[in-house]
């Protein structure tokens, strides 16, 4: 019997955190065509490389939208439609990123235009990742007991890494043994397309899975909330934390501040750090900064795979101990490993020393990174706001967050022209000042109840 339910956890965890998969193959996918865009557009065209910056991050706009978006359709028609949503703007974007002249235009034939109808379809996919990102955890935190519902939740990290990882793999083996001719012309097309595969199949699978019960309490339906639950816990379990799920809920509608400021606030900080620490930097130009260092066009590649498959084992790692450890110590010690790796990359570049060393202080600070601040905000942001507020609430904090990487991505290149030592420098200061964030301000949520987390944020009010 416990088997039966263990399975079906595990199932539907594994059906979310498609969303996740997309999620980092969505945003990754750019990296091995970004090149080729370069020469298909901006040079034959004789754009400028601010139109080039502005298509690769294109996604990141939609990714804000979504964000913004999730809130609203996650709250008025449910976890699973947004998933749903997410996975056809997933399909639709692969599909139009990769023949941008359907319909309008003439193949192989590069204009302004069409250039504009290429960002559309970038920007229909980051709204996928926005919806996305906010929504899979929340679904996964909604349907886990609490004594695993941090490493559930975890697993969302692990696949959005995992996505990463898959599209470097899918990318390379796309390009290779290719002429560049071919590439610029024929291959950044496929390096789109192949993401219609995994969303296909995150679009099918969702039909497989019911609404999370805690929807559908508060929407009255708590016949079927309770049957979602009797697969999850056993029978009186079920209807205890159907009790608590109705408890949370009164005859007001949830107004976004009805639990005071703070909450808001920690939430939308724990989002910024998470970006002002400076991770996607270390993401999105990992290529250019070992190319940097003078490794190879090749020997880039690899060593991006290098640091992919850390950050895989590392997550991991936080999907063991999120739940034994905490979500507050995991964070702290995380800030300290990337303060650590961050100012040591600041002390190679201001001393011109890069070299194997500076590898070495990336995969610290990655490793740091993907064992506490990638995976556990997303699962703080899953459990901390009460049921009323949780869709408006993680919507404001993801929005928050997806402007945070667009302002540190796009202001990046800017600082490393103006000093290197100085902007790695800031983003170790950041991670200084997460850790001190996280220890006044974060409350450790670990092994409680999604209604018993609400009392944390009760208290203040009734002192």
């Amino acid at each position: 019997m416990q088997s039966s339910k263990s399975a079906y956890i595990a199932l539907l965890t594994l059906v979310a955190t498609l969303g996740g998969l997309l999620f980092g193959y969505d945003t990754a996918v750019i990296s091995g065509a970004e090149g080729s865009l370069q020469t298909y557009f901006a040079e034959s065209l004789e754009l400028s490389s601010l139109v080039h910056g502005l298509t690769v991050s294109s996604a990141l706009i939609g990714c804000i939208l979504g964000g913004i978006l999730s809130g609203y359709f996650s709250t008025r028609f449910g976890r699973k439609f947004t998933l749903i949503l997410a996975a056809l703007l997933f399909f639709f974007s692969a599909l139009g990123s990769a023949y941008p002249e359907f319909l309008f235009f003439t193949a192989g034939e590069p204009s302004v235009s069409l250039l504009v109808m290429f960002n559309v379809y970038r920007i229909i996919g980051g709204i996928g990742v926005g919806l996305a990102s906010a929504v899979s955890p929340v679904y996964i935190g909604e349907i886990a007991p609490p004594h695993i519902r941090g490493r559930l939740v975890s697993l969302n990290q692990f696949a959005i890494i995992f996505g990463m990882l898959i599209v470097y793999f899918v990318n390379w083996g796309i390009a290779r043994g290719q002429t560049l001719d071919w590439i610029n012309d024929i291959g950044w097309r496929y390096m789109f397309a192949s993401e219609a595969v995994p969303a296909l199949l995150f679009l099918t699978l969702l039909f497989a899975v019911p609404e999370t019960p805690r929807y559908l309490a508060s929407q009255n339906n708590d016949q079927k909330a309770l049957e979602i639950l009797s697969k999850i816990y056993d029978k009186t379990m079920a209807k205890a934390t159907l009790f608590e799920i109705k408890q949370s809920f009164d005859t007001k509608k949830g107004k976004l501040l009805e639990f005071g400021r703070l909450i808001i606030v920690i939430g939308v900080l724990l989002s910024i750090f998470q970006q002002f620490v400076g991770i996607n930097v270390a993401l999105y130009y990992a290529p250019r900064i070992f190319e940097s260092m003078g490794a190879a066009r090749d020997a880039s590649m690899f060593q991006t795979i290098i640091m992919g498959l850390v950050n895989v084992i590392f997550t991991v790692i936080a999907i063991l101990t999120v739940d034994k450890i905490g979500r507050k110590p995991l964070l702290i010690i995380g800030s300290i490993g990337m303060t650590a790796g961050m100012f040591g990359v600041a002390g190679m570049a201001f001393m011109d020393a890069i070299g194997i060393g500076t590898l070495i202080f990336i995969i610290i600070y990655t490793a740091s990174f993907m064992m506490s601040w990638g995976p556990v905000v997303w699962v703080l942001l899953s459990e901390m706001f009460p049921n009323k507020v949780r869709g408006k609430a993680v919507a404001l904090a993801v929005a928050a967050q997806w402007a945070a990487n667009y302002f540190i991505s796009s202001t990046y290149p800017m600082m490393m022209e103006f000093s290197g030592g100085l902007t790695y420098s800031f983003y170790g200061v950041m991670s200084i000042l997460s850790a001190l964030f996280v220890w006044k301000m974060v409350p450790e949520t670990k092994g409680k109840s999604l209604e018993e987390l609400e009392m944390v944020w009760r208290k203040p009010r009734s002192a």
